[in-house]
């Protein structure tokens, strides 16, 4: 017996035997299957619920498949439909197929090519409700969706991002973990030419070292123990569309390789295999590393850096645009209210002072489930201070030790500056941050304290 994949599959077939049979595969499979004796019925289910694939044959003596299909388009057009025929019936298949079946087979079946079609069906599925579902967090307008803020350094991420948008050059997206990078590549993606053409997401450090290759360039049938038929990596999903590397700084050196042959020669090569592939990719990294530093450690290529640096896009940290909070508050304070049930009128000007002062280390998401945890928790109409936790900002890095202990508070804070731009290698933004201060303020520091 399969392993439960949780995937609801309805098959509909009015030759009892072939139905059972189906039913007993599918099961051993680890799939849920659902049976339909005729057209009618099989539109009756997908009435009482979705299905995540839709096994039909085409030939039936109530209702007959093509007209039970275009019922179903009509009910639920996502869910994919697989037409069964006879070979005596390929042109009804095919026409079958133009009125948005996803795929046909003939009689009798070869369980293996079934197996592979119904995955790549559901995956194809699944990448479209995903891409659905991200249209409509981004929305037509950069500002939207979960893009929200008028601060300075929004207004200009967002002014570059629409020219980014524009354009088809590679784009490197930094910014801290909870930031928003991949809304950002979202908003890039769908207000761009390929907007109606795949955009495929990659986390790098999601994925071993030994399988990361496979992910994005596929594997053929039996080029390692467990790949029992071939699979398309992201590359091949992401053709005439976009692939999102998140965290693109956890590739190994070896793979940093091949990811730049790709980028420099548009083809790659499955695992396992010969056949040289041609690709239209765009490509999106992001990363919360400093590539620089790790470029300086040869951790990461020079040469792959510079392919993906085209276009940058730095996204700042929350406690760099304060004046963002009150929008993203009520933003999220609307959004788990109504999710659930619980109708809040909004915040108390203590619980919204707590909001902005806080340093939020996890940023932007961080934020979004504080505020998740104070609608389900709060027992009021407003948040309350006591519903936001408060955050103790981080201490400054500790002066090492050998400094004297009678030093005063303007040399104590000037030698732990010093020692941080020191330890940044001169980088003002990383020493800013290390600091818990905005950058205008390390300069004005600076200035204060006459180093340049």
């Amino acid at each position: 017996m399969g392993a439960n994949t949780g995937k609801d599959i309805l098959v509909v077939d009015d030759d009892l035997g072939h139905r059972t049979m189906l039913k007993t595969l599918l099961n051993g499979w680890g799939y849920a299957v659902t049976e339909a004796d005729d057209g009618q019925s099989a539109i009756d289910r997908v009435q009482e619920g979705p299905f995540d694939l839709i096994l039909m044959d085409i030939r039936m003596v109530k209702i007959s498949g093509l007209t039970a299909l275009a019922a179903i388009k009509e009910i639920n057009p996502a869910i994919p439909v697989i037409i069964m025929t006879a070979y005596s019936s390929v042109e009804s298949a095919i026409e079958a197929m133009k009125k948005g079946a996803y795929e046909y087979l003939t009689k009798p079946l070869d369980f293996e090519e079934l197996r592979l079609k119904m995955e790549q069906a559901m995956e194809h599925s699944m990448l479209r409700e995903e891409n659905r579902r991200l249209r409509q967090l981004v929305g037509d307008r950069f500002d939207s969706g979960n893009i929200i803020g008028r601060s300075a350094a929004m207004v200009r991420l967002l002014e570059t991002t629409s020219r980014a948008a524009n354009s088809d050059a590679t784009v490197l997206i930094t910014g801290e973990s909870g930031t928003g990078k991949e809304m950002v590549a979202g908003a890039i993606h769908f207000n761009s030419p390929r907007r109606d053409k795949p955009f495929i997401k990659m986390n790098c450090a999601a994925v071993s070292e030994g399988l990361l290759e496979s992910e994005l360039f596929g594997h053929e049938k039996g080029a390692f123990t467990g790949a029992l038929r071939r699979r398309e990596g992201s590359f091949k999903q992401a053709d005439h569309g976009t692939l999102f590397l998140d965290e693109v700084s956890e590739m190994s050196l070896a793979m940093q390789v091949k990811l730049l042959r790709v980028l420099q020669e548009k083809e790659f090569t499955r695992v396992g295999g010969e056949e040289v592939l041609k690709v239209d990719v765009r490509i999106i990294a992001a990363t919360n590393k400093e590539l620089t530093g790790l470029v300086r450690e040869s951790r990461f290529r020079e040469d792959l850096y510079y392919r993906l640096n085209v276009i940058n896009l730095a996204v700042p940290p929350l406690r760099e645009r304060r004046e963002d909070i009150p929008l993203l508050a009520g933003h999220f304070l609307k959004i788990f209210s109504e999710k659930n049930n619980k109708p809040l009128k909004g915040f108390t000007p203590q619980s919204m002072d707590r909001l902005i002062r806080n340093p939020w280390p996890g940023n932007v998401r961080e934020m979004m489930n504080t505020i998740e945890s104070a609608v389900v928790l709060s027992s009021s109409p407003y948040l309350r201070e006591e519903d936001i936790p408060y955050f103790r900002e981080e201490r400054p890095p500790s002066i090492s030790p050998g400094v004297a202990d009678d030093l005063s508070l303007d040399e104590m804070e000037k030698t732990t500056i010093l020692k941080t731009l020191d330890s940044v290698g001169g980088n003002k933004s990383e020493a800013a941050r290390k600091l818990g201060i905005t950058r205008a303020t390390l300069h004005k520091k600076l200035k204060r304290y006459r180093v340049s």
